[in-house]
């Protein structure tokens, strides 16, 4: 991937199997986030080939999006909803959710996390 003359990642070869944890690590600028936004097909990439889960990202379509997680960097709840609105609206951008209820009973939020500015 290159933004002008820069060459933020350049002759990556990866071949992360199913089941195995993957991370990466290096300094600022290394093209760790670079690499990721185009495994998720956030950008389109300058060169090259990149398959995830058998398809590539940048010509993938809804399905293929669902299986893919994501964890934003920074991230904020927003503070005039409730946990449970908060989670009833991530859970629309999915085809299949799991049940809101289900979800904050599994992971043990309280009635006060649930309530108008609880937080997690």
């Amino acid at each position: 991937m290159s933004y002008g003359d820069v060459h933020a990642v350049r002759g990556i070869d990866l071949d992360v199997r199913a089941g195995e944890v993957f991370a990466f690590l290096g300094p600022n600028g290394a093209g760790k986030t670079t690499t990721v936004e185009l495994l998720e097909g956030y950008l389109k990439r300058t060169g090259g080939e990149v398959l995830v889960l058998g398809v590539d990202p940048e010509h993938a379509g809804p399905d293929w999006r669902e299986r893919v997680g994501v964890v934003l960097q920074e991230s904020t709840v927003e503070p005039d909803l409730t946990v449970r609105e908060c989670l009833a609206m991530y859970a629309s951008y999915y085809g299949s959710p799991r049940p809101v209820d289900e979800l904050i009973d599994l992971v043990g939020l309280t009635e006060k996390a649930q309530a108008r500015g609880g937080s997690l």
